[in-house]
């Protein structure tokens, strides 16, 4: 590994996992499975230190920035404790209107912005005359 993959495990937790997530995983961690992204899914072994985590602690360790939109919604139901049987170990399709996952653009130049956004090029629509203010007393 070099140095300044070393400095940014140290110093940063958004970039995959830090030094003290790697000694906790490699200590008390198994391997559960991982995504189509590269995210890679662990619970605990052994009892839990608090008891007002749940009935196991579960984690997952990011593939490169860690972004919360990049799990998949099966693996966070399972992170959130809403099914006891990881995605890796069912048999799962999705459906046809569900659509694969797009990143987070928020803060980018490909992020949504609707007509009359200021940010948005062109001009907002005219009113159509049916909007009546209210005001105290009427």
């Amino acid at each position: 590994m070099a140095l300044k993959d070393t400095l940014l495990r140290i110093f940063t937790w958004w970039n995959g996992q830090t030094v003290s997530l790697a000694l906790m995983t490699a200590r008390s961690g198994q391997f559960v499975g991982a995504d189509d992204f590269g995210n890679k899914y662990y619970k605990a072994l052994g009892p839990l230190i608090d008891r007002s985590v749940g009935p196991e602690r579960r984690w997952v360790v990011y593939n490169g920035y860690a972004d919360a939109s990049k799990v998949p919604p099966g693996w966070r139901g399972w992170l959130c404790h809403n099914g006891d049987v990881p995605p890796s170990e069912e048999d799962y399709h999705p459906r046809e209107w569900q659509k694969p996952h797009v990143e987070n653009m928020t803060g980018t130049a490909e992020a949504y912005r609707p007509k009359g956004s200021q940010l948005n090029r062109g001009s907002r629509a005219a009113a159509t005359g049916d909007y009546v203010p209210w005001s105290p007393g009427e």
